[in-house]
C-alpha cells in the first residue's frame, strides 16, 4: 500500500472488546501496526503515540498486532494507552496492508507477525501517508506521521 491508494477496509474488535469498522470512520485515522504487544520498541512506540496523542490532531489513532485481544487489553491497561489496540489475530489485516511477515521474522520463521508500520488514512478512504518497516527494532517517523493526519 502506498500513498494515493484506498485502504482496505476492515472490522477488527479492540482491547475493550469493541468492534472498529474503518469504512466507518467520519474523521481521518492513523492504523499503527505493531509486532507485540510487551516487546521494548513497540512499548516504546506507543507510549511516544499515548503521549502526544494531541499533536495527531483530530485523527482517531489504533494500534494494530496479531496479539490475542486478551493480550492487547493486558499490554494497554500496564501502559495506560489512551487510544485502543486491534486485534488482527489471523493477520489477515496485516497482510492486506503488506505488513506482515511471512515465515521470516528472526530465525525463528515466525509468521502471522505485523510488521512495523505507520499508516495515515483521510476522510475518503485513501492512504495519505505509509511507511513499513522491515527492521522491527526501527520505529517509524512520528513526526511524519502527525505531519500527515494534521493537515487532513
Amino acid at each position: 500500500m502506498t500513498t494515493g491508494d484506498k485502504a482496505p477496509d476492515f472490522l477488527l474488535y479492540s482491547d475493550k472488546n469493541e468492534p472498529f469498522q474503518l469504512s466507518l470512520q467520519e474523521k481521518p485515522v492513523v492504523l499503527l501496526f505493531f509486532p507485540g504487544a510487551f516487546t521494548s520498541v513497540c512499548t516504546t512506540e506507543l507510549n511516544a503515540v499515548s503521549n502526544e496523542l494531541e499533536a495527531y490532531g483530530s485523527a482517531v489513532v489504533r494500534g494494530i498486532s496479531t496479539d490475542s485481544p486478551f493480550a492487547l487489553k493486558a499490554f494497554s491497561a500496564a501502559n495506560g494507552f489512551r487510544f485502543d489496540l486491534l486485534s488482527d489475530h489471523d493477520g489477515d489485516v496485516s497482510a492486506a496492508y503488506g505488513s506482515r511477515y511471512n515465515k521470516d521474522f528472526t530465525p525463528m520463521k515466525l509468521d502471522r507477525i505485523s510488521k512495523r508500520a505507520a499508516f495515515v488514512v483521510d476522510r475518503s478512504g485513501n492512504i495519505a501517508y505509509a511507511e513499513v518497516l522491515d527492521n522491527a527494532g526501527e520505529m517509524p517517523d512520528l513526526d511524519a506521521v502527525k505531519a500527515a493526519a494534521k493537515t487532513l
